[in-house]
């Protein structure tokens, strides 16, 4: 490539004026025309809403009040209470529905139902323990199919939560009906119409009261070989309710007895009549009994409902008790302060509201008055960010706005052109220093040259499309491996391409630049193997690269005309370079040639780098011969370079 002056861009001084320059250009100091009339102020826009909104919240507050005034509480408590009994239904049945989750996972794991068949209760508690620690649950069953615990576990009171006992051999379960529906395999429709073969049940047991939800263990020929139940006390269960709800929980038997509760001070009529029960399971679609009991001398208010198991079976009774706070009527000093407060709040929502209008409306007629100045052509002003919110960046914008239009013509005139980031961020950099060239400036640096072998016959086989989509795909796995490494793509010439090392963003040591190169060199060489075999896995033919890298003087700079210009380098060194890479035809692989001015820069990597020598070379175009290297990383060095 012949070197080629550098055609210089005109630069007009006015766009590097200073803050302090006062010779601007100035128009009429009235406001110019064109502009708008402000009909209704921003300051007006905000404080209008907030009266607004301001009178509808005291109408709204006088509303409440006198419905607070009117109104007994006594309704309120009732709602209250009954939305208490759903919530306490409604977690009754999520309980359920967690317990036949933890059933699945232990039914459906792999190597239960033969450790069931096997009667391996070690096996059993290894498969079966991390899920019920996981789980968090108290009691899990494994029952063969004549109704004998094969493994127990149950969680021991008051211990960790990885605590629990473990038993076998226990044949109480038979008794519950639940557990014979699931032994003898009965399949039934629920109330929905779906067939079940799960149940829950109520178990009064020797370990205490529990509910249990059953199912089938099947085997890889679904057959039937024994069952597991996953259960929780009923006195956690009505703890755990209490908890969510904060109202006294029982459960109680069908025929009325308390079976559990959240307290141990229910007194008086704790039972529930047997009536009562009637009642409440056959009206329990449509509505509950409430009832007034007592707990440590405190009258509370009881909703009753149905305890309705898996597939509709009732169970027992579940009551939840709140205590009512009856207040009959506010006095009238109470109205007299409530409406008080009223009017304050109202008073406060207008003066925030006009607070923040101010805030916000001077800082923008601050920004309204700096952009008229800047309308008439002044770019001298500057707005002082006063807040910290977003008026503040909208001021910290304007301010960059100004600068932005004091750099657009350089930017307009000289980034528009440069197609490299590095080349545009240098520009930058300069203009902010003040120390803005375009001319050619001499450094040394690495140039690194890049080609296809035989592209050219290839591409005459295949549709220009093709070959476009290829390039790219190349190209891609190409330019990241320069740019990592610091070096700057200078252009693309068909299938080749040339980057140079050392310059840009900032001069490096020609030692630095020389490694860099080829650092570079040997991951795109590794890169084109890989995309060589991905190539061959879609029939495509490879592509064999050649690299040439040189280092030596050159000059950068741009180069072009006054309307376009382009940021390259220029010289011998990268007619060199080019001819390096030719010179790697000899070679049937991809091969990486390095001159004797980039040997000896290398020198100071040590081992990193295994250079062949490949003898003196007269290149094309050149009157002396070069010596010249092949370069390999250093794991290669003891490899046969003959080709």
């Amino acid at each position: 490539m012949e070197s080629a002056p550098a055609s210089p861009i005109p630069i007009d001084p006015a766009i590097f004026r200073s803050d302090s320059d006062t010779t601007a250009p100035r128009q009429d100091s009235a406001q110019p025309s064109g502009l708008p009339r402000v009909r209704v102020s921003i300051r007006l826009k905000i404080t209008l809403p907030y009266a607004l909104l301001a009178l509808a919240f005291a109408m709204g507050a006088a509303y409440v009040v006198s419905r607070v005034v009117l109104e007994s509480i006594e309704d309120r408590f009732k709602n209250q209470l009954v939305g208490t009994g759903k919530l306490t239904a409604d977690l009754m049945v999520g309980e359920e529905n967690r317990l036949l989750e933890t059933f699945r996972l232990l039914a459906f794991l792999q190597g239960m139902p033969e450790a069931m068949v096997a009667r391996d209760a070690e096996q059993l508690r290894t498969l079966a323990l991390p899920i019920a620690v996981n789980s968090g649950e108290e009691a899990v069953e494994i029952l063969d199919l004549q109704g004998t615990s094969l493994l127990s576990l149950r969680h021991r009171t008051g211990g960790n939560v990885e605590e629990y006992s473990f038993s076998q051999g226990d044949n109480t379960y038979l008794q519950w009906e639940f557990v014979q529906n699931v032994l003898a395999g009965r399949v039934e429709r629920d109330q929905n119409d779906r067939q079940r073969d799960k149940y829950a049940g109520l178990a009064r047991a020797p370990w205490g009261d529990y509910f249990y939800v059953s199912g089938p263990v099947l085997d890889a020929s679904s057959e039937l070989v024994g069952a597991i139940l996953v259960g929780k006390s009923l006195s956690t269960l009505t703890g755990e309710i209490r908890s969510q709800t904060q109202a006294i929980t029982t459960i109680y038997s069908l025929d009325g007895q308390p079976m559990a509760s959240s307290t141990s001070l229910l007194v008086g009529d704790a039972f529930v009549t047997t009536e009562q029960v009637s009642e409440i399971l056959a009206r329990q679609q449509a509505g509950s009994l409430t009832r007034q009991v007592t707990v440590a001398s405190v009258n509370y208010k009881e909703i009753l409902g149905a305890w309705e198991a898996r597939g509709g079976d009732d169970l027992g009774v579940i009551g939840a008790a709140l205590a009512p706070n009856f207040i009959t009527r506010a006095s009238r000093v109470t109205r007299i302060q409530i409406f008080l407060l009223v009017n304050l709040a109202f008073l406060l929502v207008i003066a925030v509201g006009v607070y923040l209008a101010n805030r916000i409306t001077q800082p923008l007629l601050q920004m309204v008055r700096a952009s008229w100045e800047v309308a008439r052509g002044n770019l001298n002003v500057k707005v002082d960010p006063e807040s910290n919110d977003e008026v503040a960046i909208l001021a910290h914008s304007f301010n960059n706005m100004v600068s932005g239009l004091q750099e657009g013509s350089l930017y307009r005139d000289l980034l528009g052109r440069t197609v490299s980031p590095e080349v545009r961020e240098q520009l930058r950099a300069n203009f902010a220093s003040g120390d803005l060239r375009l001319e050619g400036q001499e450094t040394v640096a690495t140039v690194l040259m890049s080609d296809i072998r035989g592209f050219t016959a290839l591409a005459e086989k295949v549709a220009p499309t093709t070959i476009l989509t290829w390039l790219n795909e190349y190209f891609g796995e190409l330019v990241p491996i320069i740019t990592r490494h610091g070096g700057v793509v200078n252009r693309f010439d068909g299938d080749a391409v040339l980057a140079f090392f050392g310059i840009l963003p900032h001069p490096l040591p020609p030692e630095h630049s020389a490694r860099q190169a080829c650092q570079a060199a040997l991951e795109m060489l590794e890169a084109v193997e890989l995309f060589n075999a991905r190539r061959e896995v879609q029939g495509e033919p490879p592509f064999v690269a050649g690299i040439g890298i040189n280092t030596g003087p050159v000059t950068a700079g741009g180069l072009g005309s006054a309307d376009r210009l382009h940021y390259t380098i220029i010289g011998d060194t990268v007619n060199t370079a080019q001819r390096l890479e030719s010179s790697t035809r000899q070679f049937e692989r991809g091969s990486i040639i390095v001159s004797e001015n980039t040997a000896c820069r290398l020198r100071q990597a040590g081992d990193e780098f295994h250079l062949e020598p490949l003898g003196a070379h007269t290149l094309k175009g050149k009157a002396d011969e070069l010596l010249i290297y092949r370069l390999w990383p250093c794991e290669a060095a003891g490899r046969d370079s003959a080709e």
